[in-house]
């Protein structure tokens, strides 16, 4: 069941390009059958330990490649969170992408992306992680890229896979330093040996994080998720809401779990935990100042992911795991919800455009207000368990003895700013009045598309409860459990103040009362990249590598030993004349000289 699990999305892939892409509904049931096979597979195994025996498919001296599956409660319960969100979200894209006439490809590149993701999961070395890492990097372009006619979706599926190709370089350098350090490329078998300098290893676990960095969208190569949005909003929650962003924060976990936690308890886990913590704040207030509603969840999902990664870098990766099963479910909720939202109001994604939608479409507005509330973390909700967890983390690292609360206080920055930016955006879309034509007109989805948003609802409210917690990839003890002390209080305050603002500021409404450029410019790193990384750095690069292709390999190698060979060929051209009175005289002559040098 293991191999058919990793493989099935594949076959089906398979399936669909070659013999069905012309038959767009076959190939759309073949996808989904897939997935709700590979789902039902996923419960079946979960909680198992006994993984198949590995394929070895190269062996270089003492050293084997090889194809193995790693089954733990780690890998199957993040399976049950890929196929459980992937099935949901290939049954709402039957009726989003209906009238899609690339419907064919979308299904195709779905399955891609499923077998993609799978083989991170499942992956029992580096070697492997490191092939279907690659594989999700290029089935997201697909995907990212499906409306290629729009120069916006062209140009994000190309800036999402380039920088995913800078964090990936340093990700392999990082995988080359464990396996010098440890000597193999086994999770099983990573043991760091004592004595190791600290400056090394460290330095590989920070060059391993650069694949998470770019994955997981971590400043500062976080600028390529926003920009994804221009994909189908299945995608978007099927990707940038739980699952790819996800792999990055699961393979640290991985390598903390194979290496030992111990091995991060240095430089390396506080670099990892401040970058989390930034990213997780700049995000948040980028996305106070946004008015696309996929935007607004995009910077959402950064900031949710910054809780995440520092999580694993204060040495809970456990409540990281946590945090990402519970957000999987309502942040694809939220997703899949503004998409119901923007299919009814005719593809208009403003939220000043919105308006009153909760009247207009009842069953996604009251399940779409579930998943604000779980992300806003109100008590009861799945997310307030698992955010609790996260500040636990960031208290205990404060209270070691060297640190500071300076993490925690952050993360509690965080827990204001989220309620903040997300009541903004139901006040402003789902309450008042209607504000344009398009919403005026809306009306609620059909079943397709909200049966999806209310199993997601019902998730949203009960993954952090102890019932599910066999589902979860990880489990923190003392979860599901209500203990009113500091951290329920900080909690609370930070839901009240920042929800209280936004409900004041926004209330009733026609236009932002509040401009800040700076968060609305999203702190101008973008453009800090497109006026200097892209127009000089990248122009500049482009031009060495133009003159040392042009001169030195062109002109000189490549170029020079092509003229050469024909002075040669130019030369000895000549002899060949076809004049008989000339080669008669040259017969002579060499008889001639034949006879010399032997004479004499």
């Amino acid at each position: 069941m293991a191999w058919l699990l990793l493989f099935l999305p594949l076959i089906a892939a398979a399936a669909n390009q070659l013999y069905l892409k012309r038959n767009a509904f076959i190939a759309s049931m073949v996808s989904v059958v897939s997935v709700a096979v590979t789902f039902g597979i996923s419960l079946l195994l979960l909680g198992k330990s006994e993984s198949p025996a590995p394929i070895s498919w190269a062996t270089i001296g003492d050293f084997s490649l090889q194809i193995g599956i790693k089954l733990d409660q780690l890998s199957t319960g993040m399976m049950v969170v890929v196929t459980g969100v992937g099935l949901l979200v290939h049954i709402f894209s039957l009726a989003y992408m209906a009238e899609d006439s690339a419907k064919a490809r979308f299904f195709t590149c779905l399955s891609l992306f499923m077998f993609s993701m799978t083989g991170i999961v499942l992956a029992s070395n580096f070697i492997m992680t490191f092939m279907f890492w690659e594989l999700v990097g290029l089935s997201s372009y697909l995907l990212i890229g499906h409306w290629y006619q729009k120069d916006s979706a062209a140009d994000a599926a190309k800036k999402a896979f380039i920088t995913n190709r800078i964090g990936d370089f340093g990700f392999m350098i990082g995988i080359l330093m464990l396996w010098g350090i440890t000597g193999t490329l086994t999770f099983d078998e990573m043991k760091i040996p004592a004595g190791i300098s600290t400056g090394v290893l460290g330095a590989a676990l920070l060059c391993v994080f650069c694949g998470a960095v770019g994955k997981s969208a971590q400043m500062p190569l976080h600028v390529w998720l926003p920009d994804a949005m221009e994909g189908p909003t299945p995608v978007s929650a099927l990707i940038h809401a739980s699952t790819m962003v996800a792999a990055g924060v699961y393979m640290l976990f991985r390598v903390q779990l194979s290496v030992g936690a111990e091995a991060f308890d240095n430089f390396a886990g506080t670099t990892i935990a401040w970058i989390g913590g930034i990213t997780s704040l700049c995000a948040a207030l980028m996305a106070t100042q946004q008015d696309d509603i996929k935007r607004i969840l995009a910077y959402s999902t950064l900031s949710q992911l910054g809780y995440m990664v520092m999580a694993v870098g204060l040495l809970h990766g456990e409540a990281g795991m946590f945090h990402l099963f519970t957000h999987a479910w309502f942040k694809a909720l939220l997703f899949l919800g503004s998409g119901a939202v923007i299919h009814a109001c005719h593809h208009e994604q403003d939220i000043w455009k919105m308006g009153g939608l909760l009247k207009k479409m009842p069953i996604t507005g009251f399940t779409f207000l579930i998943g604000f509330l779980a992300l806003i973390a109100v008590p009861g909700t799945a997310g307030f368990f698992s955010k609790e967890m996260i500040l636990h983390a960031a208290e205990t690292y404060g209270h070691k003895e060297g640190n500071t609360m300076a993490l925690f206080w952050i993360a509690a920055g965080v827990a204001v700013l989220t309620p903040f930016y997300m009541t903004r955006l139901f006040v402003v879309a789902f309450l008042g009045k209607n504000r344009s034509e398009d919403a005026s007109h809306a009306h609620e989805v059909g079943p397709l598309m909200f049966l999806p948003l209310a199993i997601l609802a019902v998730l949203a409210l009960a993954a952090g409860y102890k019932f599910s917690h066999g589902l979860a990839p990880a489990v923190p003890a003392h979860t599901g459990e209500f203990h009113v002390n500091f951290l329920f209080w900080v909690s609370v305050v930070a839901l009240v103040v920042g929800a209280g603002a936004g409900f004041a500021l926004y209330s009733g409404k026609d236009k932002d009362p509040v401009s800040i450029p700076l968060f609305r410019d999203r702190f101008r790193i973008d453009a800090f990249y497109d006026n200097f990384v892209v127009r000089y750095f990248q122009n500049a690069f482009a031009a060495i590598v133009h003159f040392f292709d042009e001169f030195l390999i062109n002109g000189l190698i490549v170029g020079g030993s092509s003229r050469l060979a024909e002075g040669f060929g130019g030369l000895f051209r000549r002899v060949q004349s076809g004049n008989l009175q000339g080669y008669a005289f040259a017969f002579g002559l060499g008889v001639i000289l034949v006879i010399y040098f032997t004479a004499f």
